[in-house]
Parts: C-alpha cells; sequence; structure tokens
C-alpha cells in the first residue's frame, strides 16, 4: 500500500495488532485487504479497528464502480478504519451468513459486530459520511 503522505510503498498485513503507518514517514496508511470464507473472522471480525466490508462480485458493474470510492475512503479514513473486501463468488459462506441479496452490500463492523449495513453504489463523499456517522460517538451523534 503507498502511503498517502509521502508516496512510500508499504506492505500491511491482513490483519496485526494496532495500526498500519508508513516505515518512511510514520504517517497512517491506508489498510485494504481481501478476505473469504476461511480468513473473515481472523481479518475483520478480531479487528480493533473499525472494519468497512465490501461484499462485491467481480461481474458486477456497480461494485467496480464502488471499488474505487472506497478506496478513497480507506485513504481518507486511514488508521480510522480497515477495508476488507470479500468476493461473494469466491465466499458462499459468507453470503448466507449475511444474507446478501445484492452487489454490492457494504457493512462497517465494530468490535466484530455490524453496526451498519446498506446496499448499492454511492460516491466516495457519501461512503465517507456515511461510515463517519456510524462511527461517531453516540453524544456526537445527536448534537444538532
Amino acid at each position: 500500500m503507498s502511503c498517502v503522505r509521502c508516496g512510500q510503498r508499504n506492505r500491511v498485513p491482513a490483519s496485526a495488532a494496532g495500526k498500519p503507518v508508513c516505515g518512511k514517514c510514520r504517517e497512517a496508511v491506508p489498510w485494504i485487504v481481501d478476505a473469504d470464507d476461511a480468513t473473515f473472522g481472523e481479518v475483520a471480525e478480531r479487528s480493533s479497528t473499525p472494519v468497512l466490508v465490501d461484499l462485491w462480485a467481480p461481474w458486477c458493474g456497480p461494485c467496480r464502480m464502488v471499488g474505487p470510492a472506497l478506496e478513497q475512503v480507506a485513504g481518507d479514513l486511514a488508521g480510522t478504519v480497515k477495508l476488507v473486501k470479500v468476493n461473494v463468488d469466491d465466499s458462499p459462506g459468507l453470503s448466507r451468513r449475511f444474507d446478501v441479496r445484492a452487489v454490492p452490500t457494504l457493512m462497517v463492523l465494530k468490535d466484530g459486530k455490524v453496526v451498519a449495513r446498506q446496499a448499492g453504489a454511492a460516491s466516495a463523499a457519501v461512503l465517507r459520511s456515511w461510515v463517519e456517522q456510524t462511527l461517531a460517538p453516540a453524544s456526537a451523534a445527536k448534537r444538532p
């Protein structure tokens, strides 16, 4: 993953304690990883960082459009959120478990639990706002 600040390429593990930082400038780097039926628990559900899950399919036009927007959100929110991409064709167990009826389906996991879910594509700005509002403390979300 390339650092948004200095451009340095960094290796980012699928799962790790803490949050990935650039080896050169120490800035948070986007955390974008793939998961499947076998790795989802380790990569997403046991993550100490909130997770934005993209349940997508390679044949899905809207999925291909929303992919870059999600990567932008992961870059904008580096250090705050981890993007986990799940190909539903390769992960039928997760598709059944989360009752995926349409792709893309997006979920936000916090402490391993789904706290928000939506289906369909949206712009990076709309997705970022949705993630930020979902992760905002309850007291901040209630402010006018």
